[in-house]
């Protein structure tokens, strides 16, 4: 895969005249998602759309991490809700429906995604950041759904996601309350993995996927699959998968030099030493 040149992306423009609401950077290994579409960066079908052109990208490139963050004072405030009420339900199914897949192929990059989360995230924000493997939010940051206040539900995907990471009934509460949660408590029911100070956000999350772009990535991009089969059929689906995920691995480069560095070491009585892999 060719990596493309370093620089902003905008992967796609709605309308002719229409400025983008996402970018996308590719610089050593790490792809960064921005969105901006100010005020509130709510979600909308030139977003969506957007990042799906974003995802083709990074699944075309040679990044080895994702990064997602957003410009402004919040990560988003969610859906934007002003064509709803003149659309029929057949028009909003088929939106929302376009929106899961796109949010899907996002989930589902084989690679480390990191979401790095400031301000407001709520309703579609929450859902979007909520397809990121690890997030890291500022201390100030605020979560919720509000769904609740308008009579509907979490239509990405977000309650039940909610609940893998921190149980059925606190989302069960979070959703019917429609309360903001600070950055705090959801880092103590693990949705958030770490709480950084609010100027040290863009520092930390990038010092992350950093790391991860150094690491094993084929490697973690089988748990990832693992992870999913066991989100989709519990323990025993993801023991059937395991071996048809796991025994590539043992092909690759950065198996090989890991595998035989930890056998040398083994054999000389030496620490192991800290490799930097490939992704290959």
């Amino acid at each position: 895969m060719v990596q493309p040149a370093p620089g902003l992306i905008q992967p796609f423009v709605h309308k002719e005249n229409d400025m983008p609401n996402l970018t996308i950077q590719f610089i050593d290994g790490i792809a960064t998602i921005v969105l901006n579409r100010p005020p509130q960066n709510r979600i909308d079908d030139q977003l969506v759309d957007e990042l799906a052109a974003a995802v083709t990208a990074i699944e075309s490139s040679d990044a080895r991490a994702v990064v997602l963050r957003s410009e402004g004072n919040d990560f988003s405030f969610g859906g934007d809700i002003l064509e709803w009420p003149d659309a029929t339900v057949h028009e909003l199914r088929a939106r929302f429906e376009h929106y899961m897949s796109v949010f899907n192929r996002f989930e589902r990059l084989p690679m480390p995604v990191i979401a790095a989360v400031h301000g407001l995230c709520f309703g579609g924000g929450l859902e979007l950041a909520l397809r990121a493997d690890v997030i890291f939010a500022a201390e100030s940051a605020t979560f919720g759904h509000p769904e609740q206040t308008l009579g509907i539900v979490t239509v990405l995907g977000g309650i039940y996601r909610m609940a893998e990471r921190a149980g059925r009934s606190r989302a069960s509460e979070w959703a019917i309350t429609s309360e903001k949660v600070p950055a705090a408590t959801m880092a103590h029911f693990g949705i958030v993995n770490h709480v950084v100070a609010d100027d040290k956000l863009r520092q930390e999350s990038m010092a992350f996927a950093e790391k991860c772009a150094r690491g094993p990535t084929r490697a973690y991009a089988a748990h990832k699959a693992l992870l999913r089969a066991w989100a989709i059929g519990g323990v025993a689906a993801a023991d059937d998968a395991m071996l048809d995920i796991a025994m590539p691995l043992f092909e690759t480069e950065d198996a090989r030099r890991g595998i035989q560095s930890a056998v040398d070491a083994l054999k000389s009585g030496r620490p192991r030493p800290v490799l930097e892999f490939k992704g290959r």
